[in-house]
């Protein structure tokens, strides 16, 4: 993240993307796929870590990740495999969607995990101060077991987050670069996907 000043000198927190041009890998079509989509390759792979299927689907191209959006048959119309997406598609202003995995954490307690409130710091409570304590029965008979989707420790983080109406600070073509207003999700190097 950095920021980016204005020609009236407002501060903007920003992040900065290198958004290097993908390559459509495949133009999936209703007729053949049963919807419309274009795949895309980005990152460069050595061809030796891919699988034999792999090689023959991208016929001698090699890509370390490969993703697909969702397109209109309007839209598929104008690409065709081999055809390079780069940073003309933005223009600065424009409002954009972001998908990211975001970073994880763990596991993680019910207070970090939930925002638990805990328990009791005095009166002599020694162990109950993070703890979930009862999970079942509400003071009466109950099932016996644990309901589906009881908040609890577990695994945090990880998740695949979209943020959406981003605005486009700046586009530096010279070295493949998007500034996006705001913070975005995930670790640093992670792979993110920007729709416009």
């Amino acid at each position: 993240m950095t920021q980016i000043f204005d020609a009236d000198g407002r501060a903007y927190p920003a992040t900065v993307l290198s958004a290097g041009p993908v390559t459509v890998t495949q133009v999936k079509t209703v007729e053949r796929d049963g919807y419309t989509a274009l795949q895309v390759g980005f990152g460069d792979q050595k061809e030796s870590r891919l699988t034999k299927a792999v090689k023959g689907h991208l016929k001698g191209a090699a890509f370390r990740n490969i993703g697909e959006f969702c397109v209109s048959s309007d839209e598929l119309a104008k690409f065709k495999v081999g055809d390079k997406i780069d940073l003309s598609t933005f223009a600065v202003g424009d409002s954009v969607t972001v998908r990211s995995e975001s970073k994880g954490k763990g596991f993680q307690g019910a207070v970090k995990r939930h925002h638990f409130k805990g328990g009791s710091r005095t009166h002599g409570q020694k162990h109950s101060e993070r703890e979930v304590g009862s999970i079942n029965g509400r003071g009466r008979v109950g099932s016996g077991r644990v309901n589906k989707g009881k908040r609890m420790p577990g695994r945090m983080g990880g998740d695949m987050v979209t943020v959406k109406n981003l605005k486009v600070l700046q586009i530096r073509p010279e070295t493949n670069e998007l500034v996006i207003h705001g913070s975005l999700p995930g670790r640093k190097g992670a792979l993110v996907s920007i729709v416009a």
